[in-house]
């Protein structure tokens, strides 16, 4: 378990201080991650990577010199938020673009898909890519499904080294893709994770028995199997991969391949190495040339017991780019030459990459106004609703998922008050105060939570305006806008199992009501009634989204964490009303 921490919420920004201030001379921080400390080759491409902590060295710790240029990080196992990562992006990029590099996780997607919008848009040219090597998450035909574990490293590696060849953008960008495309994993876990705060593990393996096909987030495995020795462990995970080749190859006998055992937070090396004995005589009999092998904790999961390997079959080309010298914190290859300190002009410039809290002073009505102060109640209810029920929705969470949805909403809605009642001293109207929440609660929640309420926010927002006096009609609207930008952003449609089985069906109850003449305090309260009972509703589904996916049968019976905490919230917000009316 965790054992050493301050407040759990506050666990990642102090592990990110600390590793900046222990490694200087490789990375110096910037808001919402590191980059180089050295200094930037001008035209070169810069390979962002990033995904939330828990999972180190990756991915703080590969930042350096013939690896990423920078990295933005997360909260515990949640994705960072656009914010974090555009921020990034800027320290970090030299005039030659930026390829932002991650796992293939909803909140990931959604964050760095947000993040290349706007970079684009400001004129750095941007591009991203979802690592995808993890067999176990998703059937061959639908391999762009897969998550991306400890195969983040050999993609990583090599478009970094695309990246120090000079390479241009988009071709960079191909040569992570050809990697990815080229990379397999699997794993095995003895015993599952626990979270800074929490008081169990996020899921446990019966004594003698092993999870097969885990997640690095804590995700359970997809089958449970006896214990293995080490040498039936490694003829396991080297059998399973041996059994799906890339396209391109035909047979293991005389192919070359970079081969990364890694441990997941409590295997110790010389278990390791014990396992890595039979390994390497295991594919050295199939025929496989090895080439540069690592061995050794590459991408963690807190104190996760259990190991996975990764195997990447190379060509020349990526040959070359795997064995290309790199130095950064926790990975280091060949020699690198002299490094060149970064100027110190460059720290006084991260301050302009921050987006300022909205315009000073603000202009709105007093109407507005009003409903700003309506609004800053509701968030502030939000804040001390999910506080109370943070442990109830990380346990939720960590029945089929990773178990961070409580720790996420907290550092979202706290963010989303104090944000809202900085606006609302400013004298903001309804729509700047809950622009600034919104925004706020995607950039300290992150993960696929944090994107979706700073959507719901927005639209919300969008709808009242700074001027007008919000109508119970005006309200409803910007509900369903919310509802709808969910389900665009997201992908997820009804029966999904979740937060869409919730805010669907609210939506639509509130603008039904509201159209038959009911006052806004009584909709709410009818469509939180709804909002409730579809919240309950979602126990009898399985997850068609998400890291939930691959274990869907054992989220039955359990309710959707994020479908129960806005079915809690809109409450909470019908308190507010009531208040106020």
């Amino acid at each position: 378990m965790t054992r050493l921490y301050n407040d759990p919420a506050a666990f990642a920004d102090e592990a990110l201080e600390g590793f900046a201030a222990a490694h200087r001379r490789w990375v110096r921080p910037v808001p919402g991650g590191v980059v180089r400390a050295t200094a930037k080759t001008p035209g070169q491409v810069a390979v962002v990577i990033g995904g939330g902590s828990g999972h180190y060295p990756a991915f703080s710790g590969l930042v350096g010199r013939g690896l990423a240029h920078g990295a933005a990080v997360g909260n515990v196992f949640a994705s960072p938020s656009a914010q974090q990562i555009r921020t990034v992006a800027r320290a970090a990029e030299s005039g030659g673009g930026v390829l932002l590099l991650y796992g293939n996780y909803a909140g990931d997607v959604l964050h760095f898909g947000q993040a290349a919008e706007r970079l684009n848009a400001e004129g750095t040219a941007t591009r991203t890519f979802a690592v995808t090597d993890d067999l176990s998450s998703a059937a061959p035909d639908e391999a762009h499904k897969r998550r991306g574990i400890a195969g983040d490293l050999p993609v990583f590696k090599a478009a970094a080294a695309a990246a120090e060849q000079g390479l241009p953008l988009d071709e960079v960008a191909r040569v992570a893709a050809y990697a990815n495309a080229r990379t397999r994993s699997f794993g095995i876990a003895f015993s599952g994770c626990t979270l800074p705060g929490a008081d169990h593990p996020l899921f446990t393996v019966p004594e003698d028995r092993m999870a097969v096909g885990l997640g690095i987030h804590g995700e359970p495995g997809i089958g449970e199997a006896a214990v293995p020795t080490a040498d039936e462990a490694a003829e396991l995970l080297v059998s399973t991969l041996l059994k799906e080749l890339p396209d391109g190859v035909t047979a293991p006998d005389g192919q070359r391949a970079a081969v990364i055992l890694n441990g997941l937070g409590s295997v110790k090396y010389e278990e390791l190495f014990v396992v890595y004995r039979r390994v390497a005589r295991l594919l050295a009999d199939a025929g496989v040339q090895t080439v540069d092998p690592e061995v050794g904790e590459l991408v963690t999961s807190f104190d996760m017991a259990g190991i996975s390997l990764t195997l990447t079959w190379l060509d020349d080309i990526l040959e070359a780019l795997w064995t290309a010298p790199a130095d950064a914190p926790a990975y280091r290859k060949g020699s690198v030459p002299e490094a060149v300190a970064a100027d110190e002009d460059e720290d006084e410039d991260e301050a302009s990459y921050e987006t300022g809290s909205g315009p000073e002073p603000y202009v709105a009505s007093d109407d507005s106004r009003n409903a700003a102060a309506t609004a800053l109640d509701a968030l502030g209810r939000i804040k001390e609703t999910v506080d109370a029920h943070a442990d109830e929705l990380g346990r939720i969470d960590a029945v089929a998922g990773d178990g961070d949805h409580g720790i996420g909403m907290q550092r979202g809605s706290s963010a989303a008050y104090e944000a809202a009642l900085h606006a609302k001293e400013l004298g903001a109207g309804a729509h700047s105060l809950l622009t600034a929440a919104g925004d706020a609660w995607a950039d300290r929640a992150g993960g696929t939570s944090g994107a979706l309420w700073g959507i719901i926010l927005r639209a919300v927002a969008d709808a009242l305006g700074d001027i007008e006096r919000p109508t119970p009609a005006t309200i409803a609207h910007g509900v369903r806008q919310a509802s709808d930008g969910v389900r665009r952003t997201g992908g997820a449609e009804v029966g999904d199992k979740t937060m869409v089985d919730v805010l669907v069906p609210f939506a639509e109850t509130l603008v039904q009501q509201v159209a038959e003449g009911a006052d806004l305090t009584a909709a709410w309260a009818g469509a939180a009634d709804v909002a409730e009972q579809a919240a309950r509703d979602t126990a009898r589904l399985v997850p068609r989204m998400g890291r939930a996916r691959p274990h869907a049968e054992k989220s039955l019976g359990t309710p959707d964490a994020g479908a129960h905490s806005l079915a809690l919230i809109v409450r909470a917000v019908h308190g507010a009303l009531a208040t106020c009316q």
